[in-house]
């Protein structure tokens, strides 16, 4: 069981930056990846970047390559998403998840509540 904590959010001009920052408490000596999701009105969720815990590889969606960099603090179990040159369609709710395995070969995701991003023209 996993509980995650979301914070950073706000409303920024277009151009400006947000850092997001997301701690997960709980069963979190298992985690194998965190990252972030977003969900735009009338939007489904899509995958914004992710990283792994041990090695710190990095993946990043198109939309947000070169803008956007996601980091890790091990010792916290946190996971920050730097948002830089923010465009007025970066704004969404942005879900912070973590990947936790159960089993040798299975794992589970757990989200976090959102946080509102909204990017002002």
């Amino acid at each position: 069981q996993v509980q995650l904590v979301e914070s950073g959010g706000g409303l920024v001009q277009a151009g400006g930056s947000l850092r997001l920052s997301c701690a997960a408490s709980g069963r979190t000596d298992s985690t194998n990846a965190m990252g972030w999701y977003r969900q735009a009105p009338g939007k489904e969720r899509e995958f914004v970047a992710s990283i792994t815990w041990s090695g710190g590889s990095t993946s990043y969606a198109d939309s947000v390559k070169g803008r956007f960099t996601i980091s890790r603090d091990n010792a916290k179990t946190t996971v920050y998403l730097q948002m830089s040159s923010l465009k007025p369609e970066d704004t969404a709710i942005y879900f912070c998840y973590t990947n936790v395995r159960v089993l040798l070969f299975t794992s589970e995701n757990y989200w976090g509540q959102g946080t509102q991003v909204t990017v002002s023209s």
